[in-house]
């Protein structure tokens, strides 16, 4: 049992030490230190409690904030959360410490408190059903249940009944009703004067090996890798050629596959095979429904009087015809104006070729010049390295002689050596050969052992559990019983589920069968619809085709024939004077480009008298045909008026 002398100045330094404590930023080890020293300061006499109660409280932290936090969660609603170090160490005098400080001394320590405080914590932390259930289970997460049954929770079970008096004379305290206890007949028993235990020492703390410095990450774990970026530029440029390639067969057709619009015949939309699924089906049907509500709508509409727009849709579509000229006259000058432009173009590059055929020659001349310098150069520098190497030469005649010395007397003191190696080499081989006659006999001893027969039988009841404890815990015959049985209730619920998709999937064929004949009455009235107004259009499209004849057209047609016979004539010149210098069978650079611009213009040519007669029969509308023609213009590098 430990007597201290003032139990409250001891319970207050613990109190202190542990508010300016933080385990991130310190450790337990420089807490001990520094309290000692404090402690030193103080002139306290049992520093030694003080330390022991310091360490208790950080080592067993987690088990005291269980029932600290309870406490100021359910009775303690009212206390000063400051004081809740306090609490800390009262619950581990209580818990750990009251077989060693006695009852007496732990009341002297309870009594020079608050009484009011004491007596509200010690009636929670005490009480039978709180230690039994709650404050039980949750030390038991931390710690192993028997453990804390044995060594804490029982030990406080048996403290209960003296505690509880202890809470009855602190009650009768707050109630000024002091129990008075008569010293005449108490005996004061006399205290054994034995030797006081020597204060624990402290352990000295384990040097923390500090770990090796890790490499950095590199930067690439961050970053894609360049190969995935450069298949996306590939994916990308192969996209973007199979839409031009696209759009460039779509409007560069073949011409045996070209039909003029006059031998056109009326196609039947019934007469086409198209095999439909079942969304093509009830999307189908939705539209001619639509259709039909729209018509019947419209219907109505005229029958309360409204009016029919058929005259101002037929004036409208007049007007736009009178545009379409306009602009296909205006196309076919832009055409005209970027083949002059182009006339033009090469007339320039012609004369820029003749002045670069001059600049070249003077260039080929200094070229000549140069390298006729260059040769002698070299030819005096390549006969003074002769002249060096010979010298050379002369010098490594005498080293060659001494070399010949050398190699004499090393050969003799390797005919020395190898003597005396092959004799070591000798006995080696002895050597190895006996121990590896001997390792062969024990071998051959232990496969003798391993070849006697060894019997491991071990019989199994498929009946019986195999013992382990588990709540599921079965047999293995158990088990397979159990597996038919859902294996049956299983293919049970697929028979009912299937038969159920064979109901859905017969009344969905049967409403797609209505929807088909649906479809089918709408398409033939369709098609006799269709039929009448494309021979509508024939008739009308044979009154109207005419050639476009333009005042500006025939302007530039023109100056674009004037402008042909000029640069043929001059390039009538180049050729001649190629021949004269003597520039060979090969093609030149100019006929190489005109042969690649001839094909390019006449395609051209060729897709805006296609557009041209599309546009005429009504078979392309007026926002394509500009699209195809920007799109030609791009293409073959056309000059802006023709985009404009």
């Amino acid at each position: 049992m430990v007597k201290m002398a003032s139990p409250e100045k001891h319970i207050e330094i613990v109190v202190q030490q542990l508010n300016k404590f933080n385990p991130e930023n310190e450790s337990t080890e420089h807490l001990l230190d520094e309290s000692a020293k404090v402690l030193q300061t103080l002139k306290v006499t049992d520093g030694a409690f003080v330390l022991e109660t310091l360490a208790g409280c950080i080592e067993y932290k987690p088990l005291l904030d269980i029932v600290v936090n309870a406490f100021f969660v359910r009775d303690g609603k009212h206390c000063l959360f400051s004081e809740r170090n306090l609490y800390v160490v009262i619950c581990y005098l209580a818990t750990f410490q009251l077989e060693e400080l006695g009852l007496q001394q732990f009341s002297r320590i309870i009594k020079s408190l608050d009484i009011a405080k004491m007596h509200k914590f010690l009636r929670f932390f005490f009480n039978v059903l709180n230690l039994s259930t709650w404050i039980k289970d949750e030390w038991s997460q931390i710690y192993d249940s028997l453990y804390v049954k044995e060594n804490w929770i029982d030990p406080l079970l048996g403290w209960q009944p003296k505690i509880e008096q202890l809470m009855k004379q602190l009650a009768d305290k707050l109630a000024n009703r002091v129990t008075t206890v008569k010293t005449s007949t108490v005996t004061k028993p006399k205290e054994f004067d034995l030797t006081t235990p020597k204060p624990r020492a402290i352990l000295i703390p384990e040097p923390i090996p500090l770990q090796e410095k890790h490499q950095p990450i590199p930067r690439s774990t961050y970053k894609p890798p360049k190969e995935k970026q450069h298949l996306q530029e590939i994916k990308y440029r192969n996209r973007r050629r199979a839409e031009e390639l696209l759009l460039e067969a779509n409007v560069s057709q073949f011409r045996c596959a070209t039909v003029k619009s006059e031998k056109k015949a009326p196609r039947g939309i019934d007469n086409v095979p198209i095999k439909l699924n079942a969304a093509a089906i009830l999307r189908e049907g939705a539209l001619y429904q639509r259709k039909m509500e729209q018509e019947l709508n419209r219907l109505e509409s005229l029958l309360r009087g409204a009016h029919d727009p058929s005259e101002f849709l037929e004036w409208q579509k007049q007007m736009r015809e009178k545009d379409l000229e306009q602009q296909l006259a205006e196309i076919e000058c832009r055409r005209l104006q970027g083949k002059l432009s182009h006339e033009e173009a090469v007339l320039a590059r012609q004369n820029v070729i003749q002045e670069n055929k001059k600049k070249a020659e003077l260039k080929r001349e200094e070229t000549a010049e140069l390298m006729h310098q260059y040769a002698e150069k070299r030819l005096q520098e390549e006969k003074e390295m002769k002249e060096l190497v010979e010298q050379v030469v002369e010098g490594h005649k005498n080293v060659k002689q001494a070399r010949m010395k050398l190699q004499k007397y090393k050969r003799q003191i390797v005919q020395e050596v190898s003597e005396e190696s092959r004799e070591l080499l000798r006995r080696a081989l002895e050597e190895e050969e006996e121990k590896l006659r001997k390792r062969y006999e024990l071998i051959q001893q232990i496969r003798a052992i391993e070849s006697l027969p060894f019997f491991r039988n071990k019989f199994v009841d498929l009946t019986q559990t195999a013992g382990y404890g588990f709540s599921g815990e079965m047999s293995i015959v158990e088990l397979r019983e159990r597996l038919a049985l859902l294996k049956e209730a299983q293919k049970k619920a697929e028979e009912e589920k299937r038969d159920q998709i064979i109901h859905e999937k017969q009344a969905k064929e049967q409403l797609l069968l209505d929807k088909l004949e649906q479809i089918s009455l709408f398409r033939a009235a369709l098609g006799r619809a269709a039929a009448l107004k494309q021979e509508e259009k024939k008739i009308k499209s044979q009154l109207t085709e005419g050639p476009v004849k333009d005042e500006r057209v025939l302007d530039l047609q023109k100056k674009i024939t004037e402008k042909t016979m000029e640069r043929k004539k001059q390039a009538e010149i180049l050729k001649i004077t190629r021949q004269k210098d003597g520039a060979g069978p090969g093609r030149s650079w100019e006929s190489y480009e005109n042969s690649l611009q001839e094909p390019h213009w006449k395609e051209l040519e060729e897709s805006r008298e296609q557009q041209f007669k599309m546009l005429q029969n009504g078979l392309m509308s007026r926002e394509t045909a500009q699209k195809m023609t920007a799109y030609q213009a791009a293409r073959i590098g056309a000059t802006s008026c023709i985009l404009r």
